[in-house]
């Protein structure tokens, strides 16, 4: 079951058909002690709806924080050692990577974040830019997975090289988060042999590709939400990006007019422009 938010409601599809949710807060919908049960009576009764176009997209988050962990692939681990190998700082990132506590860090406030097919930024004080395309967990207030989307941390990494004290700045600003399209509502887990591709256009031709399957992320989904909530809560559930296994060359940099597009076969694929 997927869910969207969308210019013209709350929308639902189950197979190919999409039906309207009835007026409801979105928050309210995501903290429902049984989403996927809820949405699936729903359907019985729902009247069909024509599915969203891109400008009605919206982002599927509402009130909820977007958090992230870092260091959970060993490609994201090597290219955070490059990054930050003038500095001397290299050597936490080989720590957080084998230590049993994860990196954790605050993204985005849930209105900060880019719809589908918006624009994203990269920060006017950064020489090197790039995208990183994540399985995001949605997790509602009891700590319980109740869904997956795809989501793009797009970071500095010359600003986070420089110093790992920098990283709120090289990862927090108008323009660095986006999620979607849509919520892939489920109570199983998804299944860790599903690849997420990153593809980088610039006028119109593909520069850089690249895939990786979830099977390589080094931490186990659940005890990255444990650890978030252990000392945090959360009233109306929360986002968390759960890391990248995907870095382009070190001589790369996102440029105004890029279109990056991060996919998954089963979550959909995010599409966004960079401004």
């Amino acid at each position: 079951m997927y869910l969207y938010r969308t210019s013209r409601g709350i929308l639902a599809r189950s197979d190919k058909s999409y039906f309207q949710i009835p007026d409801t807060d979105f928050d309210e919908l995501l903290s429902h002690q049984s989403l996927y049960t809820y949405l699936s009576d729903l359907r019985v009764d729902a009247k069909t709806a024509r599915p969203p176009s891109p400008e009605e997209l919206l982002p599927p988050v509402g009130a909820q924080e977007v958090w992230a962990a870092g260091v959970t692939y060993e490609r994201s681990r090597e290219g955070r050692r490059e990054e930050a190998h003038e500095s001397g700082a290299a050597v936490f990132y080989s720590r957080v990577y084998d230590a049993e506590r994860p990196e954790l860090f605050f993204k985005a406030a849930g209105w900060r974040v880019v719809a589908p097919y918006g624009k994203i930024r990269v920060r006017r004080d950064a020489r090197w830019s790039v995208p990183e395309p994540e399985l995001v967990l949605v997790i509602n207030r009891d700590a319980k997975i109740i869904g997956y989307t795809l989501g793009n941390d797009v970071s500095s990494r010359d600003i986070e090289g420089e110093n790992p004290l920098y990283l709120p700045q090289a990862k927090v600003y108008d323009g660095s988060c986006s999620l979607g399209p849509a919520i892939l509502v489920t109570e199983e887990s998804l299944d860790l042999n599903t690849e997420i591709t990153l593809l980088i256009e610039r006028g119109g031709k593909t520069i850089f590709q690249g895939q990786v399957p979830l099977r390589r992320i080094h931490r186990e989904l659940d005890v990255l939400v444990e650890y978030l909530y252990r000392e945090l809560s959360f009233p109306a559930g929360a986002f968390l990006l759960t890391g990248t296994g995907i870095v382009p060359p070190n001589d790369f940099t996102l440029l105004p007019g890029d279109v990056v597009k991060i996919t998954a076969a089963p979550l959909g694929e995010l599409v966004n422009e960079v401004a």
